[in-house]
């Protein structure tokens, strides 16, 4: 499957969980949408745009497992967890109860908006190796008070790459009251993802990531009783809008100023590609390089798996513990003298290495990795 991607091949590329990739019929779409755009602007942006948004969202409606008229596409789910921020009107000493494993970028927005009203973000420790579900659900609600108002949990972590227990979490939030919101980022296309099964009051994902879909191309879900609560966080045509739709929460949103939408069309396409391809068949083998590797990994690096190594856990992605105080040299020494495309993260106070699995990866991607690292063990003091 190399080939039918736009990856340059003179990098071993173990990193698509970043920004993910674009194979060829893709990003020709892609481009066709942006011809077609330049060609007739005017006729392109009022006229054909707002049919060719409903015929991007049907399909992937029916991939996600929610109804067209619940999500709107967005650049990136940043940009969607700032628009529900902007709408929670939290108060002074009202708690947002997350994990210590969330996205930087998703902790310093809450700390912005936390300093703006006095709210309190609770980043509880989930601690390391999990041994169980049920360790995270119980470590996770100790984090739980009275002042708690909502939830916020990433459904696969970025640095350690760990699946959460977002179900049963969402599940008991709703018993409690609270307000749910997720971040997806990782899961639509790498694991099994049903919305409506789920129950989230907020949920956003991307299909740049593992739905291969060009860059900037995200969405949030919103549960209907939301909706018109929910400011937009660009205000545009679509406020006190003149010709009105059937949703108001679809006309704050959908339509935020002149802007590029050619990645979200090209969704009819991305998911025909998956299906064209046997994306699931393809992204099981992929699901069992991962686990096949880890402790191999592990064992050469002298540390420990973070989690049980099964797919409960781990899906397309696994993060090895490395033991160094220079993750950026680490990773720059990788790319520059091997030329291996792999993150080294830093997260509360240590470090891990996560390689990612698509379908245009095969073992020698890892064996090209170990083999490196054997070299860095041998020569360097980076790792120890």
């Amino acid at each position: 499957m190399r080939s039918e991607f736009l990856l340059d091949e003179s990098i071993t590329f173990l990193n698509h969980g970043s920004f993910g990739a674009c194979p060829k019929p893709v990003f020709a779409e892609y481009q066709r949408f942006q011809l077609e755009l330049e060609t007739e602007p005017v006729h392109f942006i009022q006229k054909k745009l707002p049919i060719y948004l409903k015929e991007a969202k049907q399909p992937l409606a029916e991939f996600l497992g929610c109804a067209t008229d619940d999500f709107f596409f967005t650049p990136n789910p940043t940009f969607a967890i700032n628009t529900i921020m902007r709408s929670l009107n939290l108060q002074a000493g009202d708690e947002i109860l997350a994990t210590n494993h969330e996205y930087g970028a998703m902790d310093r927005t809450w700390n912005f908006y936390c300093k703006k009203t006095g709210a309190k973000y609770i980043r509880q420790e989930i601690s390391l190796p999990v041994t169980s579900k049920e360790q995270i659900i119980d470590e996770f609600w100790k984090g739980y008070s009275s002042k708690t108002k909502v939830i916020f949990l990433n459904h696969i972590s970025s640095s350690t790459a760990l699946i959460f227990p977002v179900k049963e979490i969402c599940d008991k939030a709703q018993q409690l009251g609270l307000i749910t919101i997720v971040d997806g980022a990782h899961v639509p296309g790498h694991i099994d993802l049903n919305i409506a099964d789920l129950n989230p009051d907020y949920y956003t994902g991307t299909l740049h990531k593992w739905m291969l879909a060009p860059k900037g191309s995200s969405f949030l879900y919103v549960k209907k009783e939301f909706q018109n609560d929910l400011d937009p966080l660009v205000v545009s045509w679509g406020y006190e809008s003149v010709f009105p739709s059937h949703s108001q929460f679809l006309d704050y949103h959908e339509y935020q100023g002149t802007n590029d939408h050619s990645a979200y069309l090209c969704t009819p396409k991305v998911i025909a590609f998956l299906k064209e391809n046997n994306w699931k068949e393809k992204y099981k083998a992929c699901r069992k390089l991962v686990l096949n590797n880890y402790q191999r990994f592990c064992d050469l690096l002298k540390t420990q798996p973070i989690c049980p190594i099964d797919e409960e856990f781990l899906g397309q992605m696994a993060s090895i513990p490395v033991r160094t105080e220079k993750p950026m040299e680490l990773k720059e020494l990788l790319y520059a003298k091997y030329k291996i495309q792999v993150p080294v993260m830093p997260l509360n106070g240590k470090v891990y290495l996560r390689y990612s699995m698509n379908m245009y990866n095969t073992q020698k991607d890892l064996d090209k990795l170990y083999t490196a690292l054997e070299d860095i063990l041998k020569t360097t003091d980076l790792i120890f």
